[in-house]
């Protein structure tokens, strides 16, 4: 009984960690301090050119209020960049309506994304960050279409910044 106990306990983690050795884009929950980004800024320079709400979810992981962020809703065309780099990290043909409170994306510029393990609430969560300045964006569910990935990037529209396909 003692041995199916801690089966169960531990069979979540293992799984975890096989699946970071099957995907080399993901890093461990520690990488931050490790990986090293193209963009690099103090905190204070962060803060100077992020509103205060994008400053607290791309560098201090916090998430948004569901349903209030102004890209959930956002139907046009166009490219969804970092709104801390601009790099760009998904496109408006890949996002859909998830009824999450989030905009949601099947994938995203896989270059451009880093997968980390995030543990803060009590299991691990496959957290998205941006590969260029490390900045958090929001997490990856299993429960997205089943017709295209199967994945939901569900991400806060404060990470993010739009640029409709006409500018381009």
């Amino acid at each position: 009984m003692k041995n199916l106990f801690f089966a169960l306990v531990l069979l979540p983690f293992f799984g975890s960690c096989q699946q970071l050795k099957s995907d080399p884009n993901k890093t461990t929950e520690n990488s931050e301090n490790k990986r090293s980004y193209s963009v690099v800024k103090t905190d204070a320079e962060w803060q100077q050119i992020l509103s205060p709400l994008a400053y607290r979810v791309l560098r201090k992981a916090a998430t948004e209020r569901p349903f209030t962020g102004p890209l959930n809703d956002n139907k046009k065309e166009g490219t969804y960049v970092c709104a801390g780099c601009k790099i760009p990290l998904y496109s408006s043909a890949h996002k859909y309506d998830s009824g999450s409170g989030w905009p949601s994306f099947d994938r995203g510029e896989d270059k451009n994304l880093e997968y980390d393990v995030d543990y803060k609430i009590g299991y691990a969560r496959t957290e998205l960050k941006c590969a260029n300045c490390g900045g958090h964006l929001g997490h990856m569910f299993n429960d997205g279409p089943r017709a295209t990935t199967g994945k939901r990037h569900c991400i806060n529209s404060a990470a993010l910044a739009f640029i409709p396909a006409e500018d381009e």
